[in-house]
């Protein structure tokens, strides 16, 4: 037998370095590189246009809840801040703020800031105090509400440990800001938001998650609660894919958003916010990507189907490429997920195995070659990237035509099987202490081999224990669920009682 460890197109394997693995691909992929201001970074077409189809699907969903889009300031005044204290030191350690206007030339002949502003502005890191400015004049009655509204933006919180689209200064994002007449719609809006969340990484990513509540010390700046679908990742690790928070009347005090109500007596509005960032794309990366790049849901692919042409010789070339493009404008006018499917024919004069590889890496659902000897058979050659990147079939030409979006179903379906049974694997029921450390603590401390998971365990509630486990073991509760299956038991730190068990996970 050999021990040659077959050679990947991604050096290192995942297995051998989970994080410099994902660097790579980010990279080969053409997804995202680092730009030269420190901590952000460029996304690259192919990245860009996965972030465009999230955007245009959950902008859908959001629509279809009845949100509208608007636009808000970049820049927040300092005392819009000042207003809601616990949100302020929530997020005071990553605010960039302008204090000068107009640069001059000094006797050095340096460019320096000329002119302090009379009060500095921070760079939104997020907008509910901008926003809730703007809605304390719009509302006035019970008849103005609720207001939902969502805008697509970037944000930027200044970040020590940038990763690429896990962790960077500037990102991009979607944030939902609503006005509710009563408490109880308010917590419905939290709560249909999670939902459309869920569904949208479940359905779109292929991504199985966790949702529920953030234990108290996890919650948002500011909110009363905050609701949460929870990702893991092939290194095992929890991923916070998406947020939708219950404020309370806490911005609404704080701004000043106040209606007549339907007695005639002031009150102030019940507000939520919510949001997902680019984060999702790294998300989507680390849980289908293989040693080879990036594998990407269809429903999300910039290109689901490449075709590439076969053509050595000059002469079959014209009768090769002819026949891809009347495939590929086929191919288009056929619909996939509510959309034509997207088609691309790689006509560059490169060689057949760069290309082939070259987009294999990017992860593009369906590759597709035509040549000589398929022209004959009437007949192309398919590989899927959900499979082994050596599989091959050939099918008649006509029968791909007809079964092209079965095929992209079947990939997305394919993805989310794979993610779940994953992700089931590695979730366990723990009972002990001793068995939680062991789960979550490395065989090889000065090189962690990858370990640990969701850990499903009793809890009583305790801030201190929180504390305590993730200065021990740099695990946190990921959620709470909310299902109806809760069963009562005994925290295994304590011993004290416990309402339900909650999920704990190393995170990024």
């Amino acid at each position: 037998m050999s021990n040659t460890t077959p050679k990947s197109a991604i050096t290192p394997r995942r297995d051998e370095d989970f994080p410099e693995w994902y660097q790579q691909v980010i990279r080969a992929a053409e997804l995202a590189e680092p730009s030269d201001v420190r901590g952000c970074m460029v996304i690259r077409p192919w990245g860009y246009g996965i972030w465009e189809n999230m955007q245009r699907q959950l902008d859908g969903m959001f629509r279809a809840t009845g949100h509208r889009n608007a636009y808000f300031p970049l820049f927040i005044p300092l005392s819009y801040f000042a207003k809601e204290a616990e949100h302020v030191e929530g997020f005071a350690k990553e605010c960039a703020v302008v204090t000068h206007t107009r640069l001059e030339v000094d006797a050095d002949g340096k460019m320096k800031p000329a002119s302090p502003l009379t009060e500095p502005l921070v760079i939104r890191p997020t907008s509910e105090t901008i926003i809730g400015a703007s809605y304390a004049r719009w509302v006035q009655s019970y008849r103005d509400l609720p207001i939902l509204i969502n805008q697509w933006a970037n944000v930027v919180r200044w970040e020590m440990r940038p990763r690429l689209f896990l962790r960077t200064t500037e990102f991009l994002w979607q944030e939902g800001h609503t006005v509710h007449e009563t408490e109880a719609e308010a917590r419905a809006e939290a709560r249909l938001i999670l939902d459309i969340y869920e569904r949208f990484a479940r359905d779109h990513l292929a991504l199985p998650v966790f949702s529920g509540e953030k234990s108290e010390s996890e919650r948002f700046p500011g909110a009363v609660q905050t609701l949460t679908i929870e990702a893991m990742v092939q290194d095992r690790k929890a991923i916070q894919a998406g947020t939708s928070h219950f404020l309370g009347q806490n911005f609404s005090r704080a701004s000043g958003i106040q209606f007549q109500n339907r007695q005639g007596k002031q009150e102030f509005g019940w507000t939520t916010s919510w949001g997902v960032t680019t984060r999702l794309i790294g998300t989507a990366v680390m849980m289908h990507g293989d040693d080879d790049g990036a594998v990407l849901p269809p429903r999300i692919a910039p290109t689901q189907i490449v075709i590439l042409p076969i053509a050595p010789k000059e002469q079959t070339r014209a009768a090769v490429l002819e026949t891809c493009d009347k495939v590929a404008v086929r191919l288009g006018e056929s619909r996939y997920a509510d959309a034509p499917i997207e088609v691309f024919v790689d006509r560059r004069d490169l060689g057949g195995g760069v290309k082939n590889w070259e987009w294999i890496k990017k992860g593009v659902p369906l590759r597709v070659e035509i040549g000589p000897r398929d022209l004959e058979k009437d007949s192309v050659e398919l590989s899927r990237r959900d499979q082994p990147v050596k599989a091959k079939e050939s099918m008649p030409m006509e029968e791909f035509v007809a079964r092209a979006p079965e095929i992209l179903a079947s990939i997305q379906d394919s993805l989310y099987a794979r993610a779940k049974k994953f992700r089931d694997a590695n979730t366990r029921v723990i009972d002990s202490k001793e068995d939680f450390y062991d789960f979550f603590t490395s065989k090889n401390p000065s090189k962690p081999e990858i370990h640990g998971g969701f850990a499903l365990a009793h809890w009583n509630g305790s801030r201190e224990i929180e504390e305590q486990i993730k200065n021990d073991l740099k695990v946190t509760i990921r959620v709470i669920p909310l299902d109806d299956s809760s069963e009562p038991g005994q925290c295994i730190f304590t011993g004290e009682r416990s309402a339900r068990r909650v999920i704990w996970a190393k995170a990024y």
